[in-house]
């Protein structure tokens, strides 16, 4: 898998990345994320899996890797993978995120799993922490679901922060989520706190379901931001573990389409948005070897204009989308 710039940064990415967030923690809203973890969530035993997960990932060129700090013990995991590993930072990037706080203590089913505070002392506190972590090694560092309700794009002292870290020689990106990402989006393009553009990359949820935010993310692509794209399977309803009576038509298509090109359900929902030119690095949010492996596929299907419109045909209003995503179950 080559390496290739992303935007502006001066970082080096591959196009397919591997997301941490089912893997540093007991619950997540995966379908089937308990069966992936095999319903053991002995710390230990989970770091181990992380690493098993990784090796894979590096073994098949995967470069990019993306955590949060409200994703558990992801940064831990991911930290301790690259020492033990003796991997150079030179022949990696790593991503991060700051701005939720990880509340679950381990456990499976919590009132909350992560409490949202994009405030001054909780990014000054979890940079630290992210650096204590992952140290040399991380390149990027991301506002966690940045919306404009949380008013971290009008906070002054936090646009500054983030201004001095830039100027220390991190990429500061913004991370998007729920039916507002382009507004969210377009008012970032224009953040520029010192004179300059703050943010040089942002992470979206995009999949064939959810396409809203795209004509921003073009935007943003254009003007030399990097682009990130996340729950492109949306969160197990792109794959066989989708058993929803409501969606057996859309199923029944994605299963014909990847028996015709000889590949699977995920790794076609992953081409589809890989087929998309202003996306730079693709997510894989796999939890197992072999999840991941079925996702990788997606790099080796080259979709024509009829199949990858017969793909995005398959869209969902904003609302359902992401009110479906809402109930998903934590597991």
């Amino acid at each position: 898998m080559n390496r290739k710039q992303f935007g502006n940064s001066g970082l080096l990415v591959t196009p397919i990345g591997l997301g941490m967030a089912a893997l540093g923690r007991p619950g997540y809203i995966n379908l089937g994320h308990a069966e992936d973890l095999a319903h053991d969530y002995d710390i230990d035993a989970m770091e181990r899996h992380a690493h098993d997960v990784l090796d894979a990932a590096w073994s098949t060129g995967v470069r990019y890797y993306d955590a949060a700090r409200s994703y558990g013990r992801a940064e831990a995991f991911l930290g301790s993978w690259l020492a033990s590993r003796q991997i150079s930072p030179t022949d990696v990037a790593i991503g991060s995120k700051w701005g939720y706080i990880y509340t679950a203590d381990w456990q499976v089913e919590a009132d909350k799993h992560e409490i949202k505070d994009h405030r001054l002392p909780v990014l000054n506190r979890q940079i630290r922490e992210s650096r204590e972590l992952l140290g040399k090694y991380l390149n990027l560092y991301q506002i966690h679901s940045a919306t404009l309700e949380s008013g971290v794009l009008d906070n002054l002292p936090v646009l500054d922060a983030l201004a001095d870290l830039r100027r220390d020689g991190l990429t500061i990106g913004l991370s998007l989520s729920g039916p507002k990402q382009a507004e969210t989006l377009r008012r970032a393009l224009t953040t520029q706190p010192d004179g300059v553009p703050l943010f040089g990359s942002v992470q979206a949820t995009w999949n064939i379901l959810a396409q809203e935010v795209g004509p921003a993310l073009k935007e943003a692509h254009q003007s030399g931001m990097g682009v990130i794209l996340k729950e492109v399977l949306a969160n197990g309803r792109l794959t066989t573990r989708n058993q929803d009576p409501s969606f057996r038509d859309a199923y029944g298509l994605l299963v014909e389409m990847a028996t015709e090109l000889e590949t699977t359900v995920d790794a076609l929902a992953m081409a589809a948005a890989m087929a998309q030119p202003w996306a730079d690095i693709v997510l894989s949010g796999a939890a197992r070897v072999e999840h991941l492996r079925s996702n990788l596929q997606a790099g080796h299907i080259d979709l024509n204009s009829n199949q990858l419109a017969r793909l995005l045909h398959l869209k969902e209003p904003a609302d359902v989308y992401w009110e479906l995503r809402g109930r998903l179950e934590w597991n």
